[in-house]
Order: C-alpha cells, then sequence, then structure tokens
C-alpha cells in the first residue's frame, strides 16, 4: 500500500491542502435466530476519496476501486480516479508540493486475529451463547449477531506525510424478547471493541446473555414508569450514552462554529459543568471502539479534555473546522468510509471518575429514578435538549427501589452539567455506532455512577 500512496501524490497539486483516502475492508456478520444462524454475509469494499480544499471551499470526489490487492491501480481504475480529479480542480491553482514521507504504519493490537479463526468456531460461539439463554415459557425470540470488520486505511496529504493503520473491530449482541397476555419487552446488550477473539475469553460475553434473558422477564412483571420531575441517579453500568449525546455532540468544533451549538460558542475558559466533572474524548484508549492511531485526515490521536473540573477547555476540530478556528486539529476528523467525506466527530467519550464513594451515593439515594441501563437517545444540539430511553430503570421511594418499564429521560444537556452534584469513584462503558450526517463511525462512551439533581422523568404512571 506503501508504493500505491506514493503513486497517487501526482493529484495532490492542486489547492492549499488536499488529501487521499484509500480504504481496503472486508466484513462478515453472523446472525442467530431461531434456535441457528440465519444468515452469514461477507462483504469487501476497496474505494479512494479524494479531497482539495482552497480557502474553506472543500471539493470531494470518491470511487471505488478494484479488488487487486496490487500495490498499483487498474488501468481502469487510473481512468475513473483521473476523470473525478480532473473535475475537482477545475479552477485551482497548481502547487509545489514537497516529496511524500512515509510516516510509518499501525495496527490493533490483537491476542486473537479473528480472521485466523475458522467460521466453524464463530458459530459455536454463538451455540454456546444459546446455550446459556433461559428456557423460560415467555421468552418469545433470541436474537444474537457476530460482527467483525478488517479495515485496512491508507492516507496521503500534500504536506508529503503518508502513513497506513490496520482496524480490527468485533461486536456481539444480542436481544431477547419476552410476552405475557400480549405485552411484549425486549432487553439488550452488546460488547465490542478493537480487538480480537481474546473478546470471548472472559465470562464478560457468557454473563450479559444471562442478563439480558433475566431483564426481558422481569420487565413482563413491572409497572409503568412514573411521570414528573424528580432526582436521578445513573449507575456506571448503564453506559455513557448521556454524555455522548447531551454533551459530545455540542462540542463538535463544526456544530459550534457554525452556530448549531450556541450553549458552547465562545465559552472556552468559562464554567459549564460542576466543578466535580471533568470529561475526555480519547481515542488513544487500548481496545475501546472508538480507538485509532490517526484520524481518517493522517493527524496523530490524543486525548482532548473537554471539560476540567466544570471548566470548558476545548472543543473537537478536524483540519478544516481547525483552519476556520486559526489553530491545529487535534486529531478529531472521522468518517464512515472513503465515500465519505471528514468530519469533527467522537471517539471514546467519558466522564472521569470523581471524588465520591459510588456505593454512599446509591445507599443514600431515597427517591427517585435509578438508572442501571441506558438506552438509545438524541439531542437537538441547537438547544441542547435531549430524550433517551432507559433500558434498565428502578423507581426508588423510601430506599425501595421497583423496577419499572418504558421510562425516559428528558432534559437538557448544558442545565444537566449544572445539575450534577456527586460523581462516582468508578467507571463504566458501553460501546455503539454514532450516526452524523448520514455517517455512522464507532464508538465509545462511559461515566461514573453520577446524581442529578432533578431530571424529568418520562413514563405512563402520574405520581
Amino acid at each position: 500500500m506503501t508504493r500505491l500512496l506514493k503513486s497517487l501524490s501526482p493529484y495532490l497539486h492542486y489547492g492549499d491542502f488536499s488529501d487521499i483516502y484509500l480504504e481496503d475492508s472486508s466484513t462478515l456478520s453472523l446472525h442467530w435466530e431461531n434456535g441457528q444462524v440465519e444468515n452469514i454475509t461477507e462483504v469487501g469494499d476497496r474505494g479512494v476519496g479524494l479531497r482539495l480544499i482552497r480557502g474553506l471551499e472543500t471539493r470531494y470526489g470518491f470511487t471505488s476501486l478494484s479488488q487487486s490487492a496490487s500495490e498499483k491501480l487498474a488501468v481502469a481504475d487510473g481512468e475513473k480516479l483521473k476523470v473525478i480529479f480532473n473535475q475537482l480542480k477545475s479552477g485551482f491553482l497548481k502547487a509545489k508540493r514537497p516529496k511524500i514521507t512515509f510516516l510509518g504504519s499501525e495496527s490493533s493490537a490483537l491476542k486473537k486475529n479473528p480472521q485466523d479463526i475458522s467460521l466453524e468456531k464463530k458459530v459455536t460461539l454463538l451455540k454456546q451463547a444459546y446455550q446459556r439463554t433461559q428456557r423460560d415459557p415467555h421468552i418469545r425470540q433470541i436474537n444474537m449477531n457476530y460482527g467483525e470488520k478488517r479495515k485496512k486505511i491508507g492516507y496521503v496529504n500534500s504536506d508529503g506525510q503518508a502513513l497506513w493503520e490496520e482496524r480490527i473491530y468485533l461486536v456481539f449482541s444480542i436481544q431477547v424478547t419476552s410476552e405475557k397476555n400480549g405485552e411484549r419487552q425486549n432487553a439488550y446488550e452488546a460488547m465490542g471493541g478493537l480487538l480480537g477473539m481474546e473478546l470471548f475469553d472472559g465470562p464478560e460475553w457468557k454473563n450479559i446473555v444471562e442478563t439480558v434473558c433475566e431483564r426481558a422477564i422481569q420487565k413482563l412483571e413491572a409497572p409503568p414508569a412514573p411521570v414528573g420531575e424528580m432526582p436521578v441517579v445513573i449507575a456506571a453500568s448503564a453506559g455513557g450514552t448521556l454524555i455522548h449525546e447531551a454533551v459530545g455532540h455540542s462540542l463538535e468544533a463544526d456544530a459550534v462554529l457554525e452556530g448549531t451549538s450556541p450553549a458552547y460558542l465562545g465559552r472556552l475558559g468559562n464554567v459549564v459543568a460542576n466543578s466535580k466533572l471533568t470529561v475526555f474524548d480519547n481515542p488513544t484508549l487500548p481496545a475501546k471502539r472508538g480507538s485509532f492511531h490517526y484520524d481518517d485526515e493522517g493527524v496523530r490521536a490524543e486525548a482532548t479534555k473537554l471539560i476540567e473540573n466544570g471548566v470548558l477547555k476545548d472543543y473537537m476540530y478536524d483540519r478544516l473546522s481547525a483552519k476556520r478556528a486559526g489553530r491545529k486539529s487535534n486529531g478529531h476528523g472521522r468518517r464512515e468510509s472513503y465515500a465519505h467525506r471528514p468530519i469533527p466527530r467522537m471517539s471514546n467519550t467519558y466522564i472521569a471518575p470523581g471524588p465520591d464513594d459510588p456505593h454512599e451515593i446509591l445507599k443514600n439515594f431515597k427517591t427517585g429514578m435509578l438508572v442501571t441501563k441506558m438506552g438509545g437517545g438524541q439531542v437537538n444540539t441547537a438547544n441542547g435538549d435531549f430524550v433517551f430511553d432507559v433500558e434498565e430503570g428502578y423507581y426508588v421511594e423510601e430506599g425501595k427501589k421497583t423496577l419499572v418499564r418504558g421510562a425516559t429521560l428528558l432534559g437538557n444537556g448544558p442545565e444537566v452539567l449544572m445539575n450534577i452534584d456527586q460523581v462516582g469513584s468508578d467507571h463504566g462503558w458501553g460501546i455503539g455506532t454514532c450516526g452524523k450526517e448520514a455517517q455512522g463511525v464507532p464508538v465509545s462512551d462511559a461515566i461514573p455512577t453520577i446524581h442529578i439533581k432533578k431530571l424529568v422523568i418520562g413514563g405512563q404512571k402520574h405520581l
């Protein structure tokens, strides 16, 4: 791939800045349903994206390539790329560029490469998981998914920098549907990261199978969630959906610079959260789903401290937003594939562990909603308003907790940051695929156990 990257350098001699993103990927997915593997999908893709920038004007084009592993472009591929390039460079002046310097290569630190494991053994893993599910008469459906993706990325730019990186992702998920008297409930869990088959060496993947089955059954007997404003504790086990949706998107630099995140515009150095809160986005964490060595614009990954002790410290920048702000990118330019232009994105976003004892937070919580597992959510970055589903939550009254169903959390991101008054010393992670501008990228997020003084709970039962 090194020679191929260097052979593409003639396409970099126009505009203030230009770059080429080359991708070779393969995906394997196993879907389990009705007690057996229902579907096996293997997909390969190879392509190149070319970007030219003049001032703040960006032009982007892409094309798929033949599946050949050659270090040279096929003749047909070269012709397609020339057509795209000639369209992009129209009106741009030619510039002298430095010689290409290869910065090196990086790859996922795997103990067991999934591509070295047979398909039969992967199917056996799903069989083993299925055997651990409960044989309860109320369980109607068990869906499981095993997914692996290898993504080899080559990058070269008009500053003369070239590199490549290989990322291997693994994901296991399970959803269980239960039913009683016509009432259906679902429970879901997922685990994975930038790692290999060692994901299945520990007991976690087996434990979540049992946990999901138990939750799906218990929800059938759970009363509807209450409605109203009340104190809320979100346990570390809930995952970091709150910080990802309610805060993270609002701190992506394009949202700030374009005015769609006005709550944080021009507020660097100002207090935006309780002094116990420190928030990071860190793609350098080993084996996390949102990790990488270089972002998709060739910028070395770094830990970015977004909020420190309640004070806003930074935003997440890609190259273009950093140029608009008159600074350097901090390595948050990401894209779904070669068919997408890079934009500022989160990676592994989390609230750092705080000074409070999580056991004491739970022990002293007498009334309100205890959230032990978050579901999906969405946020309006223009005003910070959000809504989240609660996958597993308990209504607490006089210290007694009762599992409830159908709860949602409604609030405002900037207000919630100020209303968090206790931050535990523990930490719990979740994984997902973050959507933005029709692009999905792998992410992780985490929080410690936190206490929020007040938050609106949406449900069906009025207190």
